[in-house]
């Protein structure tokens, strides 16, 4: 069934969404969902980037309701419908390729600067056109310097196509940014491909560019390159030099490193979820001054309420709210519970969250969670919907069970324990969540959990005690460990950390909270061009205390000072 996407020449906020909202649940997609609900004065636009329209054989469907203030939506595929060009022979602009080769040569040093024309919306529509990137003379005296210089042993059409592959969602980009509505400010969830839309917006049009990482996108394309078998190219054995790496994926990490300073260098705002985050952001190369981290909030009354439906002692149930994919280790998990069942024999591990984007790591789980006895037999979905109801599911004899994307507030009043399993995370809004409806998290070190469950606003906040426990990646013996220790209700550790969970996120995690600090930035920079806000800077933030009540109130003291602007593009 088709939707209807709302349209409008010009909008308020301009956000960019790569691979997430409106089609895939959770994560950054409820993010920007609360976003746009939750600021209601605001009219907001969406444009959508992706990989490829059809994925596996299934169509990408929409997976949320428009809230009524999203009055523009659009949507791009970056690797779809490869046309054929009938290049017609032209030289190709020297200044262009000039360009093009000081960005090259940057790639092999710390030099954050990105040459100023590749700044200019011109240069991809006119100086150095996709077409006379890979069809021109200059192109491939280019494109045959930089091959027989860095990587002759490699073969052409490998380095041929790579460099295609890099460098076309540039130019679709580019053609993007020419087609947007009016906007007052751009902002991105990300760098990469969402961050260099906006940040090439705004040198455009000279209005305002806010970026908010959720993960540190750079690191973890990083970490995606060079552990992907896709982008593998292995000299033999004995040609290779011990301290030689691939030069196909030092490509592609390169170009994500430049994307992510241009995207620094041209946001106004470079904002964070918690300190760690920002700190790498700075080591990246972030201007500090120009940082500030917002933590997300949740709907602390909303998620309170559903705990008139828990039991006094609950059953020991353990939780883990999150897609069912690799990134999360949900294997470690199902160890996990296979271990602790041994001294708590009615334990429970409830998983719950889309199984959809992987369904070959979802069988894998379900055949280990079988081969250790957990689990009777396969669930069949059809799309994140399962094959037996939520009741069904509930009363089945498994000590694992799948749930698909469900809803939280049924789920969690019957949970004892949430847990996250994951090796990589930013700010999970899923641990927030679930203590607002008093359910404790033990997780793993990563992202922001530790400051979640431990504290890491301020002394105040660490004084409120733990909410939970924190482990090592990849150790299901520890993750057992801590259930059974806090599912031992006699010893009061679990009502400890249930206090510690409601305290801390009536606190310092409200909704309201994080929906006035966005409101504040997105009124301040209506009004003024990027220029002009350039001029104000974040020098520090000094924590606040809170009072526990329900009022928003400001998390942060923000302390301003308007710097001498050098002049530079708009």
């Amino acid at each position: 069934m088709s939707i209807e996407f709302p349209k409008s020449d010009s909008v308020d906020i301009m956000l960019f969404s790569e691979g997430t909202y409106p089609y895939v649940k959770g994560g950054v997609s409820s993010w920007v969902l609360q976003l746009m609900k939750g600021l209601p004065e605001f009219t907001f636009g969406v444009c959508f980037v992706g990989a490829q329209e059809v994925m596996d054989g299934e169509r990408l469907e929409i997976s949320y309701e428009f809230p009524p203030n999203l009055k523009h939506l659009e949507v791009h595929y970056l690797f779809d419908n490869d046309e054929k060009i009938s290049p017609k022979r032209k030289k190709g602009s020297k200044e262009g390729f000039e360009a093009v080769a000081k960005l090259y040569d940057s790639f092999k040093s710390n030099d954050s600067t990105i040459p100023e024309m590749l700044q200019n919306i011109e240069f991809y529509t006119k100086d150095v056109t996709f077409e006379d990137f890979l069809y021109s003379e200059r192109a491939w005296d280019f494109i045959n310097n930089v091959y027989m210089k860095n990587c002759p042993d490699i073969p052409f059409v490998d380095y041929f196509w790579t460099l295609r592959n890099i460098h076309k969602p540039i130019w679709i980009l580019a053609e993007i940014v020419q087609s947007l509505p009016k906007t007052k400010i751009y902002h991105a969830p990300s760098t990469g491909y969402a961050g260099f839309l906006g940040a090439l917006s705004s040198y455009t049009t000279g209005r305002p560019f806010v970026l908010t990482e959720h993960g540190i996108y750079t690191r973890e394309r990083k970490i995606d390159m060079l552990s992907a078998d896709w982008v593998e190219y292995k000299k033999p054995s004995l040609l290779q030099q011990p301290e030689e790496y691939n030069y196909i994926k030092r490509m592609w990490v390169n170009f994500f490193d430049k994307i992510g300073v241009f995207c620094y260098n041209r946001s106004n705002h470079i904002l964070s979820l918690f300190s760690g985050a920002q700190k790498i952001q700075i080591n990246f190369g972030a201007d500090e001054n120009r940082t500030l981290v917002i933590p997300n909030g949740v709907d602390v009354d909303g998620l309170m309420e559903t705990m008139q439906y828990r039991e006094k002692i609950p059953k020991p149930i353990v939780t883990l709210i999150g897609r069912v994919v690799p990134i999360k280790d949900i294997k470690t998990f199902i160890r996990a519970i296979k271990i602790a069942s041994e001294t708590i024999g009615d334990i429970e591990g409830w998983i719950v969250g889309a199984v959809d984007e992987d369904k070959e790591y979802v069988e894998e789980c379900q055949q280990m969670a079988m081969s250790l006895a957990l689990k009777e037999k396969m669930q069949v979905f059809d799309g994140n919907k399962s094959d037996m109801t939520q009741d069904e599911i509930i009363a089945s004899s498994d000590k694992i069970k799948f749930f698909g994307h469900s809803n939280i507030k049924t789920i969690l009043p019957l949970s004892a324990l949430q847990t996250l399993s994951s090796i990589s995370e930013g700010m999970p809004l899923v641990i927030l969540e679930g203590f607002a409806a008093g359910v404790p998290c033990v997780a793993t070190d990563v992202g922001s959990c530790k400051d979640l469950i431990e504290g890491g606003i301020n002394e105040d906040d660490l004084s409120i005690g733990l909410a939970g426990a924190i482990t090592g990646i990849a150790n299901p013996d520890a993750l057992a460990q801590e259930y059974i220790r806090l599912l031992n209700f006699e010893n009061g550790q679990w009502q400890k950390a249930q206090d510690a969970a409601l305290t801390r996120v009536q606190k310092y995690y409200r909704q309201e909270m994080f929906l006035q600090d966005y409101r504040d930035i997105y009124n301040e920079a209506k009004e003024l061009t990027w220029k002009e806000l350039r001029t104000k800077v974040f020098l520090y933030y000094i924590p606040k205390r809170l009072p526990l009540v329900k009022a928003t109130t400001k998390r942060f003291k923000v302390v301003k000072y308007t710097a001498v602007l050098p002049k530079v593009g708009l």
